[in-house]
């Protein structure tokens, strides 16, 4: 019998569909968070005036992790590494071990 896992990436806000995961810092601290994009405008929006005034420090600007831009999504990387036998959160961050395996994979 032949069995099919469908991982859905869910908003961490308010529980509808997700289309992106969106990284930021604070205080030291790194986050990502899953986001439908209304929520992920409102969240850029709010951090704006912060991040005018602010300073930028390290390296260049990392990518938006969204399907739509980057060609992958989280959605995907999850189902594939199920798929693959490989234990990964319904939600949140996706190590990085994973997602390396699943681009050298496809």
């Amino acid at each position: 019998m032949a069995q099919k896992t469908v991982v859905e990436l869910i908003d961490d806000l308010d529980g509808s569909e997700a289309s992106q995961s969106l990284t930021f810092s604070l205080d030291g601290v790194d986050y990502e968070i899953d986001l439908n994009d209304q929520n992920a405008e409102e969240l850029r929006s709010s951090l704006a005036m912060f991040a005018e005034a602010g300073r930028r420090t390290g390296g260049r600007k990392r990518p938006v992790t969204d399907g739509k831009a980057a060609g992958i999504s989280s959605k995907d990387i999850r189902a594939w590494a199920l798929s693959e036998g490989l234990e990964v959160n319904a939600r949140g961050r996706i190590q990085t071990s994973i997602v390396d395996a699943y681009l050298s994979a496809n």
